[in-house]
C-alpha cells in the first residue's frame, strides 16, 4: 500500500505488489484453460454433427416426419431436430427448443463471461517492477500499481452488478481466482461479494486428473437446493437426517429432466458402512422424498468431530451415476434432541485429496476435506451391547443388538458379520456364544441374547470378550474388530461393566468401539 503523501515504493512493496501480478498470471492461465476445455467440448459436439437439419435430425440424422420422430425446430440455428436431441428450455412468455449445440453454446457464454464482453474475456496485467536489491530510497513512479487494482476491480465490480444471478459468479474469476485475488488484491476483498461463498473451497491442484476438472466447468450453473431436517438423538446416540424435497435441480438428462436421488456420507471416514441413500425419483427436477435415513452409534464425541455430506446425484441406468450438487453441515452446530430445519442451495466441491491409507482400499471417498488429528486412525466400526444381572436367575443377560460402520472384508465392499461373546477366564465351553451370520452388510441387526450362570460376587472377576468375524466359506474367518468389559478396561468399557455390577436387574445399553486387536482365527 502507498504510505500517505509518500509517492515512492519501497521493495518490500513492490515485491507485494510483483506477488499479486504473478498470482493473477497463473489465475489468468488457469481461466483460459476453463475456457479452452468448454470451446473444445462444443467443437466436438459440432464436428459429430450427422444430419441435414431439414428432412434428417440436425444432430443424430435420423428421419422425421411422417414414419419417422416428431420434429421440433431450435430456436437460435433454426435447424430441424427429432425431441431426443433438443433440450427445453425455459424462457418467457413460452418455453423454446434448443440443439444441444445451441444449449451448450449458451453455456458457454454464461459461464465464460463472453456475454458480458461480447467475445471471450480477456486481461492485461501491468509488467513486473524492478525490485533494488540495496535498499536505496530512490525515486520511482508507481503507474503500475493502479492498473493492477483497476482491471480487477473492473470484473469484479460486473460480477458484483449480476450476482443475483448464478451463471454470472464465474463469467471472469475462476473458483481458485477468487480465493486468490481476495487474499492478494484488497479491492478484490472489498468488493467481490460474490467469491466469498468460494473461500472455504480448496483451489484446484494443477496435476489433478480429469475427472476433478470437470467439475470446475459447471460451477457457476444453477444446481437447485435441498431442504432436509437433521435430528440428533443424545439418548439413543442416533442421528435422524429427513429428507424432505429439492427444487429446480440442474436437468442432466437429454429429456432437460433428472432421475435424482440422495446420498449421505459422514466425514472423514466416508466408506460404504456410513453410506445411506434415498430412493431413486424418475424423470424430475423438483422431486419429493420425505424419507427419513438414520445413523447409528454416533456419540456426542462424533458429533463433535464428524461433518455430514448430503449429495444428491442422477441415476443412470445404462452408465456412471452423474453428481449434481452437495452441502455439508458441521454436526458440532446442531443443537442435541432439537430438530433444525435446512432449505440451501447446493454446491459443486472440487475433489482435492486423496487417500492413501488402507482404508482407501475399502472405498473412503474422495471427498475427505477434513482433515482432524484422527483422521489416520482406522475405524473398525461399533457395536451395541446391553448388559443386566438377573438376581431371579442368577444370571448375566448379554445382549448383542447391532453393529454399526463395520471395515469390509470382501471383494465386494462389504461383510458377512457375526458376533462371538465369550466370558473370561475359566468357564470351559459354556462360557461361548456366537450370533447367526447376517449376509452382505456392513451395518447388521442382530436382536440376540446370551445369559451366563454365575453368582454376582464372581463378576468382578471376569471378562466379557466380545469379538465380530467376516463369515468365509472353506477358509479361516477374518477377524475385524473386537473390544473387552470388564475390572481391567478403560472408558466407557470400564463404566458399562460397573454400572451393570451396581445396578441389578437393570438393562444398560452402551456403545463401544471396534479394535484391530490380535485374535486367533475363530471357530
Amino acid at each position: 500500500k502507498l504510505r500517505p503523501g509518500v509517492d515512492t515504493l519501497t521493495d518490500e512493496e513492490k515485491e507485494i505488489i510483483n506477488s499479486v501480478i504473478v498470482r493473477a498470471e497463473k489465475m489468468e492461465a488457469m481461466e483460459q484453460e476453463r475456457i479452452g476445455r468448454l470451446v473444445n467440448r462444443l467443437d466436438n459436439m459440432k464436428k459429430a454433427v450427422c444430419g441435414d437439419g431439414v428432412s434428417r435430425c440436425f444432430l443424430c440424422g435420423e428421419q422425421l416426419g411422417a414414419g419417422g420422430d416428431r420434429s421440433v425446430v431450435c430456436e437460435d440455428c433454426k435447424k430441424n431436430m427429432c425431441t431426443k436431441c433438443g433440450v427445453q428450455a425455459n424462457a418467457r412468455p413460452r418455453s423454446v427448443w434448443l440443439c444441444k449445440i445451441c444449449s451448450e453454446q449458451r453455456e458457454v457464454w454464461k459461464r465464460s463471461g463472453a456475454w458480458f464482453f461480447k467475445g471471450l474475456p480477456k486481461q492485461f496485467l501491468p509488467s513486473p517492477m524492478p525490485i533494488s536489491r540495496a535498499r536505496d530510497p530512490s525515486p520511482q513512479k508507481s503507474p503500475a500499481a493502479a492498473p493492477a487494482a483497476v482491471q480487477t476491480q473492473a470484473p469484479v465490480a460486473a460480477v458484483e452488478k449480476h450476482c443475483d444471478k448464478a451463471e454470472s459468479e464465474e463469467f471472469v474469476l475462476s473458483p481458485a481466482a477468487a480465493q486468490e485475488a481476495e487474499r492478494g488484491v484488497p479491492h478484490v476483498q472489498e468488493r467481490a461479494h460474490s467469491a466469498e461463498r468460494e473461500e472455504m473451497k480448496p483451489a484446484l491442484p494443477a496435476d489433478d486428473d480429469d475427472e476433478a476438472n470437470s467439475y470446475d466447468s459447471d460451477e457457476a450453473t444453477t444446481l437447485g437446493s435441498l431442504e432436509f431436517t437433521l435430528l440428533y438423538d443424545q439418548g439413543n446416540n442416533s442421528l435422524h437426517c429427513s429428507i424432505i424435497r429439492a427444487k429446480g435441480l440442474k436437468p442432466m438428462d437429454s429429456n432437460g429432466l433428472a432421475d435424482p436421488y440422495v446420498k449421505l456420507h459422514l466425514l472423514p471416514g466416508a466408506s460404504k458402512s456410513n453410506k445411506l441413500r434415498t430412493k431413486t425419483l424418475r424423470n424430475t427436477r423438483n422431486p419429493t422424498w420425505n424419507e427419513t435415513l438414520v445413523y447409528h452409534g454416533l456419540t456426542d464425541e462424533d458429533m463433535q468431530r464428524k461433518t455430514l455430506r448430503i449429495s444428491v446425484c442422477d441415476e443412470d441406468k445404462f452408465g456412471h451415476n452423474e453428481f449434481i450438487g452437495e452441502t455439508r453441515v458441521v454436526l458440532k452446530k446442531l443443537k442435541f434432541n432439537q430438530k433444525k430445519n435446512f432449505n440451501v442451495c447446493l454446491e459443486r466441491v472440487v475433489q482435492t485429496k486423496k487417500t492413501s491409507t488402507a482404508g482407501g482400499a475399502r472405498g473412503i471417498s474422495l471427498y475427505e476435506d477434513e482433515v482432524n488429528d484422527g483422521a489416520e486412525i482406522e475405524e473398525r466400526g461399533r457395536i451395541l451391547i446391553s448388559l443386566m444381572y438377573n438376581t431371579q436367575l442368577g444370571r448375566l443377560i448379554v445382549g448383542v443388538i447391532r453393529c454399526v460402520h463395520l471395515a469390509a472384508m470382501d471383494a465386494n465392499g462389504y461383510s458377512d458379520p457375526f458376533v462371538k461373546i465369550c466370558l473370561k477366564p475359566d468357564m470351559g465351553k459354556k462360557a461361548k456364544n456366537k450370533t447367526q451370520t447376517k449376509k452382505k452388510t456392513l451395518n447388521p441387526e442382530f436382536n440376540e441374547e446370551f445369559s451366563y450362570e454365575i453368582k454376582h460376587a464372581e463378576l468382578a472377576k471376569k471378562t466379557l470378550d466380545i469379538s465380530v468375524w467376516d463369515y468365509d466359506i472353506g477358509k479361516c474367518n477374518d477377524y475385524i474388530g473386537g473390544c473387552q468389559l470388564g475390572i481391567t478396561a478403560k472408558g466407557e468399557r470400564l463404566k458399562h461393566w460397573y454400572e451393570c455390577l451396581k445396578n441389578k436387574d437393570k438393562k444398560i445399553e452402551r456403545w463401544h468401539t471396534l479394535l484391530n486387536e490380535n485374535h486367533i482365527s475363530s471357530d
